[in-house]
């Protein structure tokens, strides 16, 4: 009877050793993947997270065909902004047809989520339904932190950025962005309610 209550008091011992050691080593792998920079690819954004963001709540664009836009606490409008140069051209024919794909992709979400483009739509540049023109501004380009950054021989120019619903900028994609990047930060972005 002693002999038996022993291998099985061992038996215990060992299922208790084994569990600690599971569980404070995958603590440990944890910690260490945590601090090595690791992230799911889930949990990464495609663009750059601005930090501190770009504030726009003070500035109060004019829409190009008259009339003020206004950042709407209420609403659960995000908005994607983008401010070309005036020569941009086939470029900017190229991206709106880009972001148009993006926005159409976002399906029932879509009216959630205005196109701000600051400047002139170029002729034949596709026209999302939720596009706001915006008369460009010192104070808006102002707010939009790295605009004039310079792109590599063959890339787009153009910066595009991610607005919250109350005027703060938090995303910024560099000219020569991936598309499919900005559409899947916006989706995760649309799930906020």
């Amino acid at each position: 009877m002693n002999d038996i209550s022993e291998r099985q008091r061992n038996r215990n011992r060992g299922l208790l050793l084994l569990l600690l050691a599971m569980f404070f080593g995958s603590m440990l792998v944890a910690g260490l993947l945590r601090f090595s920079g690791w992230r799911p690819t889930g949990t990464k954004n495609h663009g750059e997270l601005l930090q501190p963001p770009g504030d726009l709540r003070a500035v109060v664009p004019q829409l190009a065909q008259g009339g003020q836009y206004r950042w709407k606490d209420g609403e659960r409008v995000w908005r994607i902004a983008l401010a070309p140069p005036a020569d941009c051209g086939q470029e900017c024919v190229e991206l709106a047809r880009e972001i148009d794909t993006v926005w159409q992709l976002f399906g029932k979400d879509a009216d959630e989520v205005h196109v701000l483009w600051v400047g002139a739509v170029p002729a034949g540049a596709p026209r999302p339904a939720s596009l706001r023109e915006l008369r460009p501004s010192a104070e808006l380009k102002a707010g939009l932190p790295r605009l004039d950054v310079a792109a590599a021989p063959g890339q787009h120019r153009v910066p595009v950025y991610v607005i919250d619903p109350y005027g703060f900028v938090i995303l910024r994609y560099p000219p020569g962005f991936d598309p499919a990047g900005l559409r899947a930060d916006m989706a995760k972005l649309l799930k906020l309610k």
